[in-house]
């Protein structure tokens, strides 16, 4: 059987536009894994362990509501949920995988084809660095291959520079030679703030394993200090600060919210 999971080499930028700008790039590698093929390449890589410590590593638990239920079937209750068929689709997640045991992912994508190539939904698994997740869980209509345009209301607080009350356009490029995720968050109309994502597919092997780790070492470990030393940047910026409300502390965790297709 030919393996579809992959990596991708690229870069994550963000670019605060309003009130005032500030921006961050850095490098990353992701793992586009197909949800069932992760016990095969456990079992065929020497780098690479679903549940276990390695070099890289890939938790179920990392991901979806934290539970033993196995993500596809956690996926496919989300996707049934936002009204969308779950018979006969491959389910990639790309994320960033745990590092020497470490990890930690803002954004988790899970790309729902259907038999003919062409997306049915895409899930985007928010994750904040308090613990929680939030499933924006996306139908795509049509059956186009290239790129999609989706939007929705936010509904889950991610950080505390970024009120609740906005919007998000997604424009994604679904994984091919190259991926690419770029989220604009919307306040009254106007762009607030930029994200994107973007890389090169590498085959999965344990050399290119190798090669990412040592050109992209301790991944997960620089993310989450790049995210606090940019929150200080940001609050020295004078950035206003958006505490959580008590009905959002604790909230959801990885609940599923249907988007609507732009």
């Amino acid at each position: 059987m030919t393996q579809s999971s992959c990596l991708y080499i690229g870069q994550v930028l963000h670019r605060r536009v309003l009130p005032r700008r500030h921006r961050l790039r850095y490098r990353v590698f992701w793992m586009l894994l197909d949800l069932d093929e992760i016990e095969a390449l456990s079992a065929q890589l020497g780098f690479f362990s679903h549940n276990r410590f390695n070099l890289t590593s890939f938790v179920d638990s990392d991901h979806g509501d934290g539970s033993d239920v196995p993500l596809r079937k956690q996926a496919e209750a989300l996707l049934r949920r936002a009204g969308c068929r779950t018979d006969a689709l491959t389910i990639k997640l790309l994320c960033m995988p745990r590092i020497l045991g470490y990890g930690f992912n803002p954004l988790s994508t899970y790309f729902c084809f259907r038999i003919d190539g062409s997306l049915e939904a895409v899930i985007y698994e928010v994750h904040n660095t308090f613990g929680e997740r939030h499933s924006y869980v996306m139908p795509v209509r049509s059956h186009a291959t290239a790129t999609v345009e989706q939007n929705c209301p936010k509904a889950f607080y991610v950080s505390p520079f970024l009120g609740m009350d906005m919007t998000y356009a997604f424009r994604i490029l679904p994984p091919a030679s190259r991926v690419k995720v770029t989220i604009q968050g919307k306040e009254q109309g106007k762009t607030v703030i930029a994200a994107s994502l973007s890389g090169a597919r590498r085959e999965m092997t344990d050399g290119a394993l190798m090669s990412a780790f040592a050109s992209h070492p301790l991944l997960t470990l620089k993310v989450i200090a790049g995210i606090h030393w940019h929150a200080l940047r940001m609050v020295l910026k004078g950035f206003r600060l958006h505490a959580r409300s008590p009905a959002q502390q604790g909230a959801i965790k990885a609940a599923g919210d249907r988007g609507v297709k732009s």
